[in-house]
């Protein structure tokens, strides 16, 4: 059954993105206000010939995002005389100069991407007006492996105590010799680094909002747990980014998404047949819910992290069911409940 299954998931999948969701209120009259800071111009500018000075004239414009960079992002140890900070950032600064002039290449205008992202602030404000709203957009430019794994994705976009940050170097387009070269291969493969275009930008900073407004679960749960969660999170992600399309929020390819909503009744039938709904230890089930180029078991052609598309499904048919549940109300929902209340059976 097993074998027999994955052949027709795989076969089907081989086969070509759910629309927009356009149902969204009106949020125009929400007015955002939100500095955009360009640290990675201003970083690239110091004066190497007296780095210390410049840093620590940098470090009294920014205080507070220039500690998290240089601590966080470049590795400087908090309480260091001087010396090793100037090393550390000399050589980051010549190494890492051909990657800033790559970037202002493609980002001299941030407009497009700040745009995007202060209309998924309005969604926010709007859904969430108790959060308090990043008050700056940083973009800066950081090591290539600062790379870290979210609840629903990986990115090197990071949040700070008062505003979001967008690390440009993984943001310089899937094509990208830096992510195309062996060595960038080694470091992202392509089902990664085809993410590292600028599409991709206020997704991974909604997804952060997303974190912080509900950090993850513990581990000790059932996959049907943290299924449900990361599928509470793309419900979510659906709100703040209706017009943003679904491969670029789930991070499938256009084939992987409509092969998944094509197959998505065989989808559940194997992982109830094969008893993963239930599921305690993480390294059963882990393959669905981890990235990668394909679910293993369900064959060539699917995605990778499947738990973001079923776990949503399971969502959006709750939603449709119950739809005077409100957000802050489905989030603090137990995953039985949801599931109960559902009445999942997709065919």
């Amino acid at each position: 059954m097993f074998r027999t299954l994955s052949a027709i998931v795989s076969m089907s999948f081989l086969l070509t993105a759910c629309s927009p969701n356009t149902d969204a209120p009106d949020v125009s009259n929400i007015n955002i206000e939100v500095e955009i800071i360009r640290f990675e111009r201003a970083f690239f500018g110091m004066d190497t010939t007296d780095i210390r000075k410049s840093f620590y004239s940098l470090s009294q414009k920014h205080p507070g995002f220039t500690s998290l960079f240089a601590e966080q992002i470049l590795g400087i140890p908090p309480n260091d005389t001087g010396d090793l900070t100037a090393t550390i950032l000399k050589t980051f600064l010549a190494d890492y100069r051909p990657i800033m002039e790559m970037s202002d290449a493609i980002y001299r205008d941030f407009t497009k991407p700040a745009e995007e992202i202060r209309q998924g602030l309005r969604y926010l404000q709007h859904y969430f007006p108790k959060y308090e709203q990043p008050k700056r957009i940083y973009t800066f430019i950081g090591p290539l492996d600062a790379y870290a794994e979210g609840m629903t994705g990986g990115y090197g976009d990071v949040i700070t105590a008062d505003g979001l940050a967008v690390g440009l170097q993984l943001h310089l387009g899937s094509e990208s010799p830096l992510y195309t070269s062996r060595e960038g291969q080694l470091m992202y493969p392509m089902y990664i680094s085809r993410r590292f275009t600028p599409e991709y930008i206020s997704v991974n900073c909604m997804k952060n909002i997303i974190d912080d407004l509900y950090p993850g679960l513990d581990n000790y749960r059932t996959f049907l747990d943290h299924m449900v969660d990361r599928g509470k999170r793309m419900y979510l992600l659906d709100k703040l980014l209706p017009f943003t399309a679904d491969t670029l929020k789930f991070g499938y390819t256009s084939t992987q998404l409509k092969g998944s909503e094509d197959n998505e009744g065989l989808i559940w039938q194997h992982l109830t047949e094969n008893n993963v709904i239930y599921e305690t230890d993480p390294l059963k089930f882990k393959t669905y819910m981890s990235d990668g180029p394909k679910t293993i078991e369900l064959g060539d052609g699917s995605p990778g992290f499947i738990s973001l598309f079923v776990g949503r499904q399971i969502i959006r048919t709750y939603m449709e069911r119950n739809p005077k549940t409100t957000l802050p109300d489905l989030m603090n929902m137990d995953a039985r409940s949801i599931l109960s209340g559902s009445k999942y059976k997709p065919r």
